[in-house]
């Protein structure tokens, strides 16, 4: 097994840290429907990952303060239903910075990682294009995901480094379905309620 941060096993899923989950239309869980995750880590005891496009109604500002300017989206964003009084953070790094070797950040993929909230956003703040707050996260114990790929729940997609910093909430899970190409695009014409099809 690798030992880079995050790396996973080779369980046939696809699953990589950086790469996206997007439920499948037919997946119907209330915490799921409709969502597009984040994976942080990948590995044989388990997987994480955050729901990039569920804001709630909680500022940035209330919450934590001193991260709320380099915040891209002014809410904290609901990551999954595990630990929900926790809090996470992904930032994308600025051109010609690597996040590994950053000082309060821990590399996921490419120009994300996830930050240390308890580090000085003053000092990491010039060289993040942007980051976003989460609360609690989506979390499986090992074999779960594949499991339920393999069940036809999720669609995994590569990730942008925009993704995370998407403006766009309630319009990501079309949008990255429609980015995949044929067949995949057709997915994103699927109505949210079969009774409208």
């Amino acid at each position: 097994m690798d030992d880079r941060p995050g790396a996973g096993p080779a369980d046939g899923s696809g699953v990589t840290p950086g790469s996206l989950l997007v439920a499948a239309p037919g997946l119907l869980d209330a915490n799921f429907r409709r969502t597009v995750i984040y994976m942080i880590e990948h590995r044989d005891r388990g997987s994480l990952g955050v729901v990039l496009n569920r804001p709630s109604e909680v500022p940035v500002r209330d919450v934590l303060p001193s991260w709320a300017p380099l915040s891209s989206r002014p809410d904290v964003f609901i990551g999954g239903p595990v630990e929900a009084e926790t809090a996470l953070c992904l930032a994308a790094v600025r051109t010609g910075h690597d996040p590994a070797s950053l000082q309060g950040l821990v590399a996921v993929r490419g120009p994300v990682a996830l930050v240390d909230l308890d580090g000085d956003p003053v000092a990491l703040g010039p060289r993040l294009r942007g980051l976003r707050v989460f609360t609690g996260y989506s979390g499986w114990d090992a074999g779960q995901l594949a499991e339920e790929i393999k069940r036809g729940d999720w669609i995994v997609v590569p990730a942008l480094p925009d993704d995370v910093l998407d403006r766009r909430d309630t319009g990501l899970w079309g949008q990255v379905l429609r980015r995949q190409g044929i067949p995949l695009a057709l997915l994103a014409t699927c109505p949210s309620d079969v009774k409208h099809n």
